[in-house]
């Protein structure tokens, strides 16, 4: 079984929640796979290479296809998703039609500079092309105490971090535990899944 945590993130914040949401993951004993999606252009002539010079690989269907669950990551953008994350999901037509996405378990994760910068809005942003597709969506349950403790991100639509308006702020401890018990709540939600299936 693997878990697909698919993200775009142009200063490394949503990366780094990426990152933390993998290790719940694996630490639940399920694969994680990280991908990210390619900048897109205002220009009809630019073209990004087919891999990035460094960090994680680009995404494709195929590994929507075949993964067991999903975690989508994106920087808010006037409280809604960053155009490059939304351009390649409005490229899932095919997936649509195949009903491959069906009942497969996603999350969504944010960051913002602001506190109040639009988080709970692009979280359900991110969660209508899942609807769409089928997917069954996981919230963070308030089981998890730092719900009720954090001075800054968090809230029950999915992870989130408020990171200030030149990324000067650190991820915090709540922030942080709250992404790794998201993956591993996720995990959780796909083994239950393939038990059911199974049985």
């Amino acid at each position: 079984m693997t878990i697909l945590i698919l993200y775009y993130s142009r200063h490394g914040s949503t990366q780094e929640m990426a990152r933390l949401i993998a290790r719940g993951v694996e630490e639940s004993q399920i694969e994680a796979t990280v991908r990210t999606v390619p900048e897109v252009s205002a220009v009809c002539e630019a073209a990004q290479d087919d891999i990035p010079s460094q960090g994680d690989p680009y995404a494709t269907t195929d590994d929507l296809r075949h993964c067991q669950g999903l975690a989508l990551g994106s920087p808010t953008r006037f409280g809604n998703m960053a155009a490059p994350l939304k351009y390649f999901l409005e490229g899932t037509t095919a997936l649509w039609i195949e009903g491959a996405l069906v009942n497969k378990p996603a999350m969504v994760f944010t960051s913002t500079a602001s506190m109040h910068g639009g988080q709970e809005t692009t979280l359900t942003s991110m969660m209508l092309p899942l609807l769409h597709h089928g997917m069954i969506i996981s919230g963070l349950p308030y089981t998890m105490t730092e719900l009720n403790q954090t001075q800054s991100g968090g809230t029950p639509y999915g992870a989130s971090r408020v990171t200030g308006s030149r990324n000067e702020c650190s991820i915090s401890e709540d922030e942080k535990q709250l992404c790794i018990k998201g993956g591993k709540h996720l995990a959780a939600l796909v083994k239950q899944l393939a038990t059911e299936t199974n049985s």
